[in-house]
């Protein structure tokens, strides 16, 4: 049966500050047919290193904006889409639509459909939880990671922290995203903050927003489970590329104790840089950690 859906009219888009870019858009990906997925694709297309950027909840690609220039900068091809739900992707209307396989499956079929490889995941938050249980079904695509903010739930409470936010996310099903981040992110002006609640109109928009905390694997038998589980065995004990944390030390849900042991399950992750005024979005200071990380494996080669 169909996936009733709708799509974010395009002039919402129209004038966002620092995201001048263009648009591309993959349709009818093998087992989403009917929904059209939004991506960006920055820099040279046959560039030696792929950087795939996964973003969370509730934001979209307008979150690595400040990232994307410094790594096409370094000659690095930027692949940064939106979760279906998010930004400029099709948002299908009913809440039980998304679950963590819906969303996971998407990816790996897009990262199929693209063919990308050697690739350097970056992620943060839902980009994380979602993106760090990919490269072990598909290693010889990955080379590098880069993570901030985020976790692998496997069944357990994650912070108290998270489960404040899990109910504040209940208690909203039309959540003022432009007003959460311009209390999330320290400086952020009006314009940028409108701009990350510009893909939601209004309620009906935002099923894919309402659903990501339900989903985090926090109560034993949750769908996701295996993935994360498979995932931390990979990433401790398997992974043999590069890798570089970076740490919003003002995170009230995934801050530095939670990142802190992420990195011990991360063979090889080395020491990580801590942003100290950075929050949760810690992608608002992303120069910053760009570089640190472009510098990190340019010593590291």
């Amino acid at each position: 049966m169909p996936i009733s859906t709708q799509r974010t009219p395009d002039e919402r888009f129209d004038n966002l500050p620092g995201y001048a870019f263009a648009p591309h858009y993959i349709e009818n990906l093998p087992g989403y047919e009917g929904l059209r997925v939004h991506y960006l694709d920055e820099g040279e297309a046959d560039s030696d290193h792929v950087f795939l950027c996964l973003h969370g909840q509730p934001t979209w690609s307008y979150l690595y904006r400040k990232m994307i220039p410094v790594f096409t900068a370094s000659g690095g091809r930027v692949i940064a889409p939106d979760l279906l739900g998010f930004g400029k992707s099709d948002k299908p209307t009913e809440d039980s639509v998304y679950t963590f396989n819906f969303h996971r499956d998407m990816l790996v079929a897009f990262i199929e459909h693209l063919d990308l490889r050697n690739i350097t995941l970056v992620c943060q938050d839902w980009g994380g939880i979602l993106g760090l249980t990919i490269p072990p079904a598909m290693p010889e695509r990955f080379s590098r990671l880069i993570v901030m903010n985020t976790g692998l739930p496997i069944g357990e409470p994650i912070s108290e922290g998270f489960a404040a936010w899990k109910a504040f996310n209940a208690s909203q099903p039309d959540m003022d995203v432009a007003g959460l981040m311009q209390r999330a992110v320290a400086g952020i002006s009006e314009a940028e903050a409108a701009a990350y609640g510009a893909p939601y109109p209004d309620a009906s928009f935002k099923g894919g927003v309402r659903r990501f905390p339900e989903l985090v694997m926090v109560e034993p038998g949750m769908e996701g489970i295996e993935h994360a589980v498979r995932a931390r065995a990979f990433w401790s004990t398997e992974w043999s590329g590069q890798s570089f944390m970076g740490i919003g030390v003002q995170d009230p849900v995934l801050g530095p104790p939670i990142m802190h042991a992420l990195r011990e399950q991360i063979r090889g992750c080395p020491q990580p840089l801590e942003v100290a005024e950075a929050g949760h979005f810690v992608q608002e200071h992303g120069e910053q950690i760009a570089e640190a990380a472009l510098s990190h494996f340019a010593r590291a080669t």
